[in-house]
């Protein structure tokens, strides 16, 4: 009976081992867990920027406005009569009030 009771408490201790050392332990388990949620987080965002990209895509194979909205402000272009103006802030003013 001793025999049995030992060689019982032996396997105990080599899966208690197992468990918290060996491979694929809790902590293996805990690290992979975090880790999938951290990929999910970035999938997440991913999904979210496809989702915009298609969109702009979509945007610009169906119709001129978006197209006109990038030359307008990407590169600057006018439509031909349009006055373009460029308003400058004056940064002796802010460095004036930063100063009182």
């Amino acid at each position: 009976m001793r025999l049995i009771t030992a060689v019982l408490i032996l396997f105990l201790v080599l899966l208690q081992y197992r468990l918290w050392f060996g491979k694929n332990s809790v902590p293996d388990y805990l690290a992979l867990e975090e880790e999938v949620s951290r990929q999910l987080a970035n999938n997440n965002k991913l999904k979210q920027r496809n989702k915009l990209l298609y969109a702009d895509t979509d945007d610009l194979k169906s119709g001129t406005e978006a197209i006109e909205e990038r030359a307008r402000h990407e590169l600057g272009m006018i439509k031909q009569g349009e006055t373009f103006f460029r308003v400058i802030p004056n940064d002796d003013a802010d460095e004036k009030e930063k100063l009182r």
